[in-house]
């Protein structure tokens, strides 16, 4: 357990200001890296989440409605679900 090689984290960020959420993911981001690890990352704040993910599922009413590179996600979402999930958060590609 000392070296774990997945790290689940539920909502990590999501009751911290945005200058603290900035430092705690640069902090798993060099931890991720120095240590080779893989993150299973819930949460509900698509800013971060567009941070800190490669791979991304979107999940609604319990069904994957979405899943593949996080990257391609966010500048091209395929669901109508995802697509309304990045406008509410104003990270709609344009």
């Amino acid at each position: 357990m000392l070296k774990p090689r997945l790290i689940l984290l539920d909502e990590p960020t999501s009751a911290l200001d945005r200058t603290v959420q900035r430092q705690v993911v640069e902090l798993l981001r060099s931890l991720q890296a120095k240590y080779n690890l893989t993150y299973l990352f819930i949460s509900h704040d698509l800013a971060v989440v567009k941070a800190l993910s490669h791979q991304l599922m979107v999940v609604k009413q319990g069904q994957v409605v979405e899943q593949g590179d996080a990257p391609a996600i966010f500048a091209d979402p395929q669901h109508p679900y995802t697509r309304q999930l990045l406008e509410a958060a104003f990270l709609a590609p344009a």
